[in-house]
């Protein structure tokens, strides 16, 4: 063999001996590259599963593997917000996912999400933060964490039932793309409704979609564990914003400096009037204006009103000029400030002017605080409800004088802060009372002490709810007095 067919040879086998090492390098790099892939893809599935089952199966993984571990130590590091202790999270299999569009004002909403969070946790779901009514007569375009401080939501039920801001990605865009069951449940349903009917269609759809939450759970006739779970959530999960928190502490504060104060909920808005049809001592053209607007909205059921008959019935709200009687006629001292906690009164000052004759220190929140302080809460009916509310549980004496949703809502917090004077207005047999009074057939000393009389035990002493078999919207409502969250009591008389 010559020299050349040598060199040939070795230059060959040099280049074989090349590519063979790339070829070696290459598969090393394709294995060390999907090895990386496969730890990676472990590390995620990991998390999810911690997510969905809870800290058992994180149990001695370090805590950059849980964003609620960090947030944790986050909290802790920070010399400002002070360290609190989470509930461990509750451990179950999740059956689905619910969402659940609100209806209604404020304290119509407050209650439901209350509902709706006993539900998931006895269903086993995964709530998603409920979205507030934004197409109500008040058109408040708030979201939750606008009025509710929702971290502290999630974190606070994370024991009873898992909670997320919005659905995974996936479902996301199942939603989106419609492919979701929708649909309003049965008012005043027993929680075995929502076992039976609802449950199965949360696992067959994956997601549903309640979009009508006011009173679709019982009042009474529930387990006492989701009893309890719904006060647990309006007394300690459902706190509002820290803006609206401060805001409420500094007008109480202001009216502290000037002793004891009162709130009434002085309900005679020109939307309640229109509503309920109710128009005593209105001009016939505010009668007429009152009237248009009842038919102005297709959902206001019922349009043809008799105004005397209801206010007989007791099923109007009081007027100012009523409210005022009955507040002298209670010995209720004329000194006291009374915080109105309400929007614009229908009739203006004409209206108000007998109450503001009769109790002098009438105060508002647009009269105790600057219009720049006020001024993020604008047009925002929502939160402006929000700090009435907060100013209302802090009274030494709060009056409603119609039984709406915020009158019932904050009866039951104050019982649960204590029994707190609430003065529930009997105005079926007050507007009789004030008749025979203004027709002469009772003098004041007969009408005063009648009214005394008839209102001794309706100060918001402890006392079970009424129940009514077969007619729940008759009967009393769970989140006015829910007594079994409340001491003393009654669950031994049952």
């Amino acid at each position: 063999m010559g020299p050349k067919v040598t060199a040939l040879a070795e230059s060959r086998l040099e280049k074989l001996k090349s590519s063979m090492s790339s070829k070696s390098r290459m598969k090393l790099w394709m294995i060390r590259i999907t090895t990386s892939v496969l730890i990676w893809i472990c590390l995620v599935q990991l998390t999810i599963l911690g997510e969905t089952w809870g800290p058992r199966v994180l149990k001695g993984w370090p805590p950059c593997l849980s964003h609620e571990s960090a947030a944790v130590l986050a909290v802790k590091s920070s010399s400002e917000v002070p360290a609190r202790a989470l509930p461990p999270k509750r451990v179950y299999r999740n059956n689905g996912y619910l969402m659940v569009s609100c209806n209604g004002g404020l304290n119509q909403m407050r209650s439901a999400i209350c509902d709706m969070v006993a539900i998931a946790r006895y269903l086993n779901v995964t709530l998603i933060v409920p979205e507030l009514d934004k197409t109500s007569f008040w058109a408040d375009p708030s979201e939750f964490q606008d009025i509710f401080d929702v971290d502290h939501f999630i974190m606070s039920l994370r024991d009873e039932v898992r909670i997320l801001k919005e659905l995974p990605p996936r479902l996301k865009r199942r939603v989106e793309l419609g492919v979701t069951h929708t649909m309003a449940p049965i008012s005043w349903s027993d929680i075995s409704y929502y076992h039976n009917q609802i449950l199965p269609l949360i696992q067959q759809y994956k997601v549903v979609h309640l979009n009508r939450t006011d009173a679709r759970l019982a009042n009474n006739g529930q387990p006492m564990e989701i009893q309890k779970l719904r006060c647990r959530v309006n007394f300690g999960a459902l706190k509002f914003t820290p803006q609206i928190e401060e805001l409420s502490r500094k007008v109480v504060r202001i009216l502290r400096q000037e002793g004891p104060f009162m709130v009434l909920h002085l309900r005679y808005e020109m939307d309640m009037l229109a509503f309920s049809g109710c128009t005593q001592g209105c001009k016939q053209e505010e009668v007429e204006e009152l009237t248009r607007m009842r038919y102005a909205y297709p959902w206001w059921k019922e349009k043809i009103i008799n105004s005397d008959l209801k206010r007989r019935d007791g099923l109007c709200p009081l007027t100012p000029e009523e409210t005022a009687l009955t507040l002298r006629a209670l010995d209720i001292d004329p000194s006291i400030q009374v915080y109105i906690a309400a929007g614009e009164i229908y009739g203006g000052e004409r209206r108000m002017a007998s109450l503001a004759a009769a109790y002098p220190n009438l105060v508002r929140k647009e009269t105790l605080l600057e219009p720049s302080e006020l001024r993020f809460f604008q047009n925002h009916s929502s939160q402006m409800a929000a700090l009435d509310y907060l100013v209302s549980l802090e009274s030494d004496i709060f009056v409603p004088t119609y039984d709406g949703n915020m009158a019932k809502v904050v009866e039951g917090h104050r019982r649960y802060l204590g029994y707190k004077k609430t003065i529930l207005l009997d105005r079926k047999h007050l507007v009789d009372l004030i008749d025979q009074h203004n027709a002469g057939s009772l003098t004041w000393d007969e009408f005063s002490t009648a009214v005394k009389e008839a209102h001794a035990e309706r100060m918001g002493n402890p006392t079970k709810r009424l129940v009514i078999q077969d007619r729940p919207k008759e009967e009393d409502y769970f989140y006015s007095n829910p007594w079994e969250c409340l001491e003393p009591s009654y669950e031994d008389e049952l």
